[in-house]
């Protein structure tokens, strides 16, 4: 019974404490907010801290009568700006221990996910996201993670028909990105 119910039911339940609900939502969607986060992770650790993050954000979430009408957009713009702030949180941490090393000419406290082997392309294509406007890259992440237009309008609060365009002008932003790292 609980498996053929609704998002909206499911939320509504696991909101008034039914774990057995909350856990059918994560079943449902983690293998979707794992893809989001994890092609902004470092590791497979981060992506997966990133996305119980998304979750533990859910079970604090209380949406009012008839809020959640595309809960898997929800998720997704949740874990996307998860994932973003983990970036730009790299790219502080980065610069702040690249201003050590040139003050006192010694690296600070290495990050063990530092010695993880990355994938160069995705690490370049994570660099490329970056550089984009935020709402540009959410576009993007949200469209290759399988989401219809309709639930990216829904998601990123803005008209269905015009996401065809802003999706081309995103792409378009990202090929000339791509080109000019």
């Amino acid at each position: 019974m609980l498996n053929s119910a609704s998002d909206y039911e499911l939320v509504q339940r696991a909101v008034a404490g039914d774990r057995a609900a909350y856990g059918l939502l994560v079943r449902r969607y983690q293998h979707q907010v794992y893809s989001v986060v994890a092609h902004k992770a470092r590791s497979r650790s981060e992506a997966e801290d990133l996305a119980q993050e998304t979750f533990l954000r859910l079970s604090r979430q209380h949406f009012g009568p008839g809020r959640v009408h595309n809960l898997r957009g929800w998720l997704y713009v949740v874990a996307s700006n998860l994932a973003f702030n983990a970036l730009r949180g790299r790219g502080r941490r980065q610069r702040r221990e690249e201003t050590i090393f040139q003050q006192t000419g010694a690296w600070a406290e290495p990050d063990p996910a530092e010695a993880v082997v990355r994938d160069d392309e995705r690490a370049a294509v994570r660099r490329t996201l970056a550089a984009l406007p935020e709402r540009q890259a959410q576009l993007l992440m949200l469209r290759h993670s399988g989401l219809s237009y309709r639930e990216i309008a829904d998601a990123l609060g803005m008209a269905p028909g015009s996401v065809g365009t802003m999706l081309a002008r995103a792409e378009a932003a990202f090929e000339a990105a791509w080109r000019g790292k």
